[in-house]
């Protein structure tokens, strides 16, 4: 069971819980009344006193825009309501109706409210009401999004019609949706805030994962009880030691790269293995998890390395070549302990080279994780996180991270988590976020070497 703040519904999740209230003697009214309510509290702040044109569509996501509109022109902002189709639902009349005010053909304003279609839109907006949508929102130089932004598919992301107007705030109602949190819709949203109306705790609701809270080492802490990191490089030594820096910085005690091929930017404090020995790392009792695929290649020699380092039981995180090479038949000791991070065109590769057919990011990472075991982290701007444990999405990454090297950065984090004694679930949830909070404090136009310096400075933002 999550926790209602973080929790992320479907359609059929969100139409349940609110359900479940009127059950328990709300009404849609009392409902709309709530949410337009909460939802005018934001748009009065980014109003700022400046006038405001509301957008009302015929169902319920319009209701809460007549309400909306009421509350802020009690509070004396000057308010639009355009509204190309009558009110559809008893509560959305009623709030018209209450409002009182008479809609108009079309407005020029500071800030444009979108409430035209809400949670459960399927089907793309007509020529008419979308041309509609576009020209108030290029007219108003602030736009609002109440639940979410018209022509997005709730329970995809999927932009339902082409050339979207980009919102500077989208107002959740009652609990995240997963649109919210997947592209290509969250590209389009701004600024996310929610807004409670009373919504509860859902079984099996996906969940917005949470701030991670790191301590330092304890007090009688050594390099071995912070955990060992091995790495199995290849002949690319770079890739391998960005992973490996990383993971230093990620919190483990003892970092350990066996690559055949040695790299003028090989750090001091690195134990470098140049004999490419695969045995001598999943032989170390001592080994707490191990990397590989950064740099590793795909020849013969990179394929049997992978398939001794899976049958070893050694907790792992598979990236980049490790993945491209990753087969049905090869043993995976316990898949459980067992990290993939595929980024979009690696996921494709897996799911085709596993026999699975699915559509989107989230089924195709789920249907990864159900037929092999492994924990998945489905990289990108929308991190997608499927395991065991559950699913977590993540809050948008810095753009900047679209460069060589971060994936590397990544996977090194997550390896050092999981030598700490994080499952390969939690090792990555932490990863994610160190791995974000880094490229905020590396700024804009960093490379990777400068995200892995930025890590210390993260790490200290969660202690």
């Amino acid at each position: 069971m999550t926790q209602a703040a973080d929790q992320i519904l479907t359609v059929a999740q969100m139409q349940a819980a609110e359900q479940a209230l009127i059950d328990n003697g709300e009404t849609v009214e009392s409902l709309m009344e709530r949410a337009g309510a909460g939802a005018a509290d934001w748009i009065w702040r980014l109003a700022a006193g400046r006038p405001v044109t509301i957008l009302c569509g015929p169902g319920n996501n319009g209701g809460d825009g007549y309400v909306i509109a009421r509350v802020l022109q009690e509070r004396g902002l000057s308010i639009s309501v355009v509204a190309p189709m009558e009110p559809g639902s008893e509560a959305a009349k009623t709030a018209r109706d209450t409002w009182g005010g008479q809609p108009v053909d079309t407005a020029h304003g500071e800030v444009f409210v979108d409430c035209l279609f809400g949670t459960g839109q399927s089907r793309p907006l007509s020529n008419e009401l979308v041309g509609t949508m576009r020209t108030l929102a290029a007219s108003h130089n602030l736009r609002v999004a109440v639940d979410l932004p018209s022509g997005v598919d709730s329970d995809s992301g999927a932009l339902l019609n082409d050339n979207l107007p980009e919102y500077t705030l989208t107002i959740a109602l009652g609990a995240w949706k997963r649109a919210h949190w997947l592209m290509p819709a969250m590209a389009v949203m701004g600024e996310r805030r929610l807004f409670d109306i009373g919504v509860g705790p859902v079984e099996d609701a996906i969940q917005l994962a949470r701030r991670p809270g790191l301590s330092p080492p304890d007090a009688d802490a050594h390099k071995y009880s912070r955990g060992l990191v091995g790495i199995a490089g290849g002949d690319m030594a770079g890739a391998g030691i960005l992973a490996a820096r990383a993971a230093q910085h990620g919190g483990a005690g003892y970092v350990k790269l066996s690559s055949p091929h040695s790299h003028p930017d090989l750090p001091a404090d690195l134990v470098h293995d140049d004999s490419g020995d695969i045995a001598s790392l999943v032989s170390d009792e001592r080994m707490g998890a191990l990397l590989i695929g950064p740099g590793l290649g795909q020849t013969d020699t990179a394929r049997r390395k992978l398939t001794e380092v899976l049958k070893s039981g050694i907790a792992l995180v598979l990236d980049a070549d490790a993945l491209t090479l990753l087969r049905p038949e090869m043993e995976i000791a316990f898949p459980g302990t067992v990290l993939a991070t595929p980024h979009e065109g690696e996921l494709d590769r897996l799911c085709k080279a596993f026999g699975i057919v699915a559509e989107g990011k989230l089924a195709k990472a789920a249907a990864l994780h159900e037929s092999t075991g492994m924990t998945v982290l489905a990289k990108g701007p929308d991190n997608v996180l499927v395991g065991n444990e559950g699913t977590r999405f993540f809050p948008p990454t810095s753009s900047w991270l679209s460069a060589a090297g971060t994936g590397d950065v990544l996977a090194g984090l997550a390896a050092s988590r999981m030598a700490g004694g994080r499952s390969a679930f939690h090792a990555a949830e932490e990863a994610v976020q160190i791995h974000a909070e880094a490229a905020r404090i590396a700024g804009p136009a960093f490379s990777a070497v400068e995200l892995v310096n930025a890590i210390p400075a993260a790490y200290a933002q969660f202690l």
